[in-house]
């Protein structure tokens, strides 16, 4: 998932004198979930650089502009593990847009670099075509690491790459991409039928905006979710405005998340229009919180639309708005 920079944000508050910011402070200031800065910190070690008696995170200037660098890669696309690698290596770089996208390019077999076995593995399986060896990876990585972990530093990896790969190699590969984009899916939906939904909890409906047909990071947010019984409705690529406005009438939902993987299918109106949606009993009606994914969402956005910085913030959100 990717957020959205709120301008109003871009400016911090100035850093307190006793060493910085609290981090629920900063989560407010970055918008994004204080579960995400703690994962952020605990798994790649984008944290603050000063811990008040030792155990209270307290976030610095230099702190805070290290995670607007991750909030800015992880936007464009790029895995939270590789953004903080770059972040930790004091690099700065232009993301790659998931392999949907085409605007990245590569050289090597699959520009994969140190990444993990898994990943060259899914790789190699994925150029020849390899069907089963796919199955059998990506059912291990899921049940080794489960999601989000698997989709940040297996799977979407692994697309990025093929998607590089044949941008820069013409017609070549792209029936590697079809069949590698076909699988994951496939072992998302598996691997999410494990748990029926909560009986109870509040239902969030994903949709791509009309004209948007690429739909795995969806795909992977919805897995999660029902991997977590969490009940959600994916309607996939394109849905028409009046057929997702029907559908947030009548199913209710807590939540609506819509990606939009370009500029030009990013509708605002749509936005502001889902937002507006209202349901229930006259006195008590009720509206679903709009969260937006994806590199298409750029510049300024309603200060209540949510921009999740990821598969996690995604799921975090949406979880607490369920539990409503």
């Amino acid at each position: 998932m990717s957020p959205v920079t709120d301008p109003a944000r871009e400016s911090a508050p100035e850093v307190p004198a006793d060493g910085g910011l609290t981090t629920g402070a900063v989560a407010r200031l970055l918008g994004v979930a204080p579960t995400t800065l703690r994962s952020w910190d605990r798994r790649y070690g984008i944290g603050p650089a000063a811990r008040e008696d030792g155990r209270h995170r307290r976030w610095t200037g230099a702190d805070i502009a290290a995670l607007r660098n991750m909030c800015r890669l992880t936007s464009a696309g790029l895995p939270p593990a590789e953004a903080a690698r770059t972040v930790l290596a004091g690099t700065s770089r232009e993301a790659p847009v998931p392999p949907s996208g085409r605007a990245s390019r590569a050289s090597g077999p699959l520009a994969l670099g140190r990444a993990r076995r898994e990943c060259r593995g899914l790789a190699r399986a994925a150029v020849r075509l390899d069907a089963p060896a796919m199955d059998e990876l990506l059912a291990a990585v899921l049940d080794r690491y489960g999601l989000p972990a698997a989709w940040d530093e297996v799977m979407m990896p692994v697309l990025h790459a093929v998607g590089r790969k044949w941008e820069t190699e013409g017609e070549r590969y792209i029936e590697v991409e079809h069949l590698l984009s076909w699988h994951v899916s496939g072992a998302l939906r598996a691997f999410a039928a494990a748990r029926p939904p909560a009986p109870g909890a509040g239902v969030s409906l994903l949709a791509c905006v009309p004209g948007e047909t690429h739909t795995l990071a969806l795909e992977a947010l919805a897995a999660t979710l029902a991997r977590q019984a969490l009940p959600v409705r994916m309607f996939g690529a394109s849905l028409p405005a009046g057929a997702l406005e029907e559908a947030v009438r009548r199913t209710g939902p807590v939540a609506v998340v819509l990606w939009a993987q370009s500029r030009s299918t990013a509708s605002r109106s749509l936005v502001a229009r889902v937002g507006a949606i209202e349901w229930g009993v006259r006195g008590a009606r009720r509206r679903p919180a709009v969260l937006v994914a994806g590199p298409g969402w750029t510049g300024e956005l309603p200060p209540e639309v949510r921009c999740p910085a990821g598969l996690a913030d995604a799921v975090d959100v949406l979880a607490t708005l369920g539990a409503r």
